[in-house]
């Protein structure tokens, strides 16, 4: 059954550990609901450090628009199909 609860795009889900990691942005992370792709996973995924999946969390949520959505979801076929950043 579909909740609503994530939406396409937006910051991966996190658990309540990690938001810690947010530091400062940790109140606007929360803000947002999580998404099944996002700039994060888009953007090189596991071979990238934590500070920069949070850089990448808040610059989408700062510069969120309808445009930058279909941006990450076309890039989000050819890094699902070739496993880009994948372990």
């Amino acid at each position: 059954m579909l909740k609503g609860e994530m939406s396409w795009v937006g910051p991966r889900d996190i658990l309540e550990t990690e938001l810690a990691m947010y530091g400062e942005f940790a109140s606007k992370f929360v803000t947002v609901k999580p998404g099944i792709t996002g700039l994060w996973q888009v953007s090189g995924r596991s071979r990238l450090p934590y500070p920069e999946r949070v850089r990448l969390d808040i610059s989408y949520i700062d510069n969120v628009s309808f445009l930058l959505d279909v941006r990450i979801l076309s890039k989000t076929v050819p890094v699902v199909l070739f496993g880009d950043g994948a372990i």
